[in-house]
């Protein structure tokens, strides 16, 4: 005998007396994060151990507070750890397209940018200045007239020689010219060409030395040339090092524990020294032309650009990158239009979120960061290099071979977290191999908590965290126990509670609303409730059409009466963030023939693979129960009436086979009964899901007929749990208008269904008298005989049980 779930089996009621406080703000604050104890130990562990490979994958479904829990997690970790170090960027005098990363401790980078800016300046100003001074051009004028006496004698030691081979020297912009002298005049070409041959060749020989003495002489002011040029270069490198010595000794002072910082500033000092002329103003008109070099364009070149400051930062990064795209996660190098293309330098890499992170945490979402073209990979390569690379993402696809910076990279130090769904983590960890070295860690954040006094205790101190938080009205006792009972509706379980503490936030922020619309200074049991009511009623439109084409009786369902072959199923629909329950009818009809059981909907390709699975038993229940003598043949088809799309899933399989039963057997079923719940091949009743909205469907539907208190469900027994109903429902179960009816095997749900006993096999083999199996046994053994095959016989190959 099946007994009837008694009201307390039908829902979660939370005692508000138990709660032990009156309001919510009477509560503490909420520490540590609810209902997580897996992960947040899976948390504390992957975040604390610093082995390469132990970054995290945080799974969790949206609304568990994964997000928020991380992050508060983290940002506590963080506060009292040291720092991380800065990074700039500055240029490599040997090859530009190389700059070279500087590390600096945390704030040091800032002050030492602002320092090399104001050091450039004072050079400039200070050459300037020691270039135009006295002293200076003193010496400077000293050297040159040296130079020039030389050079005088020279020439002067040319000219006498030609006077003595009886030439003239007259100085032309391309050299020398030698003209001939008789009687101490120049001959002109006119009358030289009148001469005599002898005098003609006399005069060749001795131009000849003279062009020989010329070219000696050209020789040596060459090399006066180079001398004059080399002392003035000494001169003003000796000049400039004596400034530089004095300005750039401060800063090398005041960074002596960084070598790198150290060789750097040796380098500047050498690059100036070789660069002079620039800070002189010798080079460039300071126009507006692409080639112009003035000194202000110059000192760019001793620029330092600051990749990452943590001079403000209190203990490690926390970083959240909500847009992991590549450039936005490895750094960018930007461009500029200068006279019509587009240039770059040292100055304009961009730092990324590795950058920002290094030395702390890196939280991702891993799907976007999947659908970020090269992020994944880059990320990959950086952690398992162990340095962080800025390159074009041409490069990487080797269209383009046009020179591009290619800074040094900087090596890294970072914890990354992924924040995803399960279903990511599994398609990862199967498909790519790096993944699993590179996240060892898996931190899962499940959707339920059980439903323990101190979780029930955190339900209140939650509540109480987001009304100060938000500055919302605070709950009382009764509201509480109220959202207690709808954490344990969210999970479908009465031992349960839900750790969706984004949809718990949402209604306690819409009861908010209602009570203040109401004047009330408090929340209670009736705004929480108007909550949920209003959620549902603002997504349940569907739900309504169904309801009106039940009221119509275009669906045609029967709520009272006896039918034989006639069942009515439950099915749930989902849409979004609402799911309901629906009866939809099934009918069985069996005769005579050898088609076996055959499936409609999976004959119409409008059955799933599940569905096909649940039928499929059927047979092998038939099989095991009547046919271990003599085989079955009979013809028997199944359908879900009114059904225009695919039918899935096997939790209509107890129905069937309900409906299976009484086309055989001759017996009626009660049409004010509905069936959900799968069956195995032995008679098991088995849990079936969203048991509590198909519960309230029926419900809805004997509603729109008429209550008369022979109606409700049959579920399996092991879904009493799961049972978590609306109040309407709970209201006419006490009031004797509705029932539920746990049962654990098909016997005992024929027998409500029916009102006749199943019956039980006797000791002669077979069933009772008067019952539903003798008589199911019986009809199987008529149409086996209606087919043409005798019982009494061997079975044969031909008497299989069809596609059944």
């Amino acid at each position: 005998m099946v007994e009837r779930a008694s009201e307390e089996k039908l829902r979660a009621a939370c005692n508000p007396d138990e709660l032990g406080f009156m309001h919510t703000d009477e509560l503490g604050p909420l520490k540590g994060i609810i209902g997580q104890d897996r992960a947040v130990k899976a948390l504390h562990f992957g975040l604390e151990i610093r082995n390469k490979g132990f970054n995290l994958y945080v799974a969790g479904e949206p609304g568990t507070g994964k997000n928020t829990a991380v992050m508060s997690f983290l940002t506590e970790l963080a506060q009292p750890k040291e720092p991380a170090s800065d990074w700039c960027y500055v240029n490599c005098f040997k090859d530009n397209y190389s700059p070279r990363a500087l590390r600096f401790p945390p704030g040091r980078a800032a002050g030492f940018a602002r320092e090399m800016k104001d050091f450039v300046e004072a050079v400039r100003q200070e050459i300037k200045v020691v270039f135009e001074s006295e002293e200076y051009t003193k010496r400077r004028s000293q050297t040159l007239e040296n130079i020039g006496e030389q050079k005088a004698r020279l020439l002067g030691a040319l000219n006498d020689k030609a006077e003595q081979e009886g030439f003239v020297l007259q100085t032309t912009p391309v050299g020398f010219y030698i003209v001939p002298v008789i009687d101490g005049q120049p001959v002109k070409e006119a009358n030289y060409l009148e001469l005599p041959e002898e005098n003609k060749q006399a005069i060749t020989a001795r131009r000849e030395q003279v062009e020989s003495e010329i070219n000696t002489t050209l020789q040596q002011l060459q090399v006066l040339e180079r001398t004059a040029r080399d002392r003035m270069e000494g001169l003003d490198r000796e000049v400039a090092r004596y400034v530089l010595s004095n300005l750039i000794s401060q800063l090398q002072s005041s960074y002596e524990d960084l070598v790198d910082v150290q060789h750097y500033l040796e380098e500047v000092k050498t690059d100036i020294l070789d660069n002079l002329s620039v800070f002189k103003g010798e080079k460039g008109d300071g126009g507006d032309g692409p080639s112009a070099q003035s000194t202000k364009d110059y000192s760019r070149r001793y620029s330092v650009n600051v990749l990452v400051d943590n001079g403000e930062s209190q203990g490690a990064a926390v970083v959240f990158e909500e847009s992991p795209l590549y450039n936005r996660l490895v750094g960018r190098i930007e461009r500029e239009a200068c006279y019509g293309t587009l240039v770059t330098d040292f100055t304009m890499i961009r730092a990324g979120s590795l950058h920002r992170a290094n030395g702390g945490y890196l939280t991702l979402p891993v799907h976007e960061l999947l659908s970020s073209p090269f992020a994944w990979e880059s990320l990959k390569r950086a952690l398992r290099e162990g340095k962080i690379t800025i390159d074009e993402p041409t490069d990487r696809l080797g269209i383009l071979s046009t020179k591009s910076m290619q800074p040094e990279p900087i090596p890294l130090d970072v914890k990354v977290i992924l924040m995803g769904d399960p279903g990511l983590y599994q398609v990862l960890y199967a498909l790519d191999a790096e993944f699993q070295e590179l996240f060892k860690v898996k931190v899962e954040f499940d959707t339920r908590m059980d439903r323990t006094p101190d979780n029930i205790q955190s339900y209140g101190l939650f509540a109480a965290a987001l009304c100060r938080k938000e500055d919302l009205r605070h709950l009382d006792a009764k509201a509480v126990a109220r959202l207690v009972e709808h954490g344990s509706r969210l999970t479908a379980d009465q031992e349960k509670l839900s750790t969706r503490f984004a949809d718990l936030a949402d209604i306690v922020r819409e009861a908010n609303y209602y009570a203040g619309v109401g004047g009330e200074t408090q929340i209670s049991k009736k705004h929480i409730a108007e909550a949920i009511a209003q959620r549902l009623y603002r997504s349940n439109l569907p739900q309504e059409r169904m309801a009106d084409l039940t009221r119509e009786e275009t669906l045609l369902i029967d709520v009272d009466g006896v039918i034989t072959g006639q069942v009515n199923a439950l099915s749930v629909f989902s849409l979004g963030e609402m799911a309901f329950g629906r009866p939809t009818r099934i009918t069985a009809v069996v005769g005579c023939g050898r088609g076996g059981l055959i499936d409609i909907e999976r004959e119409s390709r409008l059955g799933g693979r599940f569905h096909t699975k649940g039928v499929m038993i059927l047979g092998g229940f038939l099989a095991d129960r009547f046919a271990q003598l003599n085989a079955i043949n009979i013809s028997a088809r199944l359908v879900f009436e009114q059904s225009y799309g695919e039918v899935d899933g096997d939790s209509a399989s107890s129905a069937e086979l309900y409906a299976l039963l009484s086309a055989l057997s001759g017996f009626g079923i009660r049409q004010g009964l509905a069936v959900t719940g799968s069956v195995n091949q032995k008679g098991g009743v088995q849990a079936i899901g969203g048991v509590n909205e198909k519960v309230e469907g029926f419900f809805d539907t004997c509603s729109i007929k008429g209550l008369t208190g022979d109606q409700g469900v049959l579920i399996p027994y092991s879904n009493l749990r799961h049972l978590v109903l609306r109040d309407d429902v709970v209201e006419a179960a006490r009031n004797g208008l509705f029932h539920i009816y746990p049962v654990r095997t098909i016997d005992e749900g024929i027998e409500v269904l029916t009102g006749v006993p199943a019956g039980r096999r006797l000791d002669d083999g077979r069933f009772e008298a008067g019952t539903v199996n003798a008589a199911v046994e019986a009809r199987l053994e008529l149409l086996s005989k209606g087919s043409g095959h005798n019982p009494e016989e061997a079975p044969s190959k031909e008497c299989g049980h069809g596609r059944g």
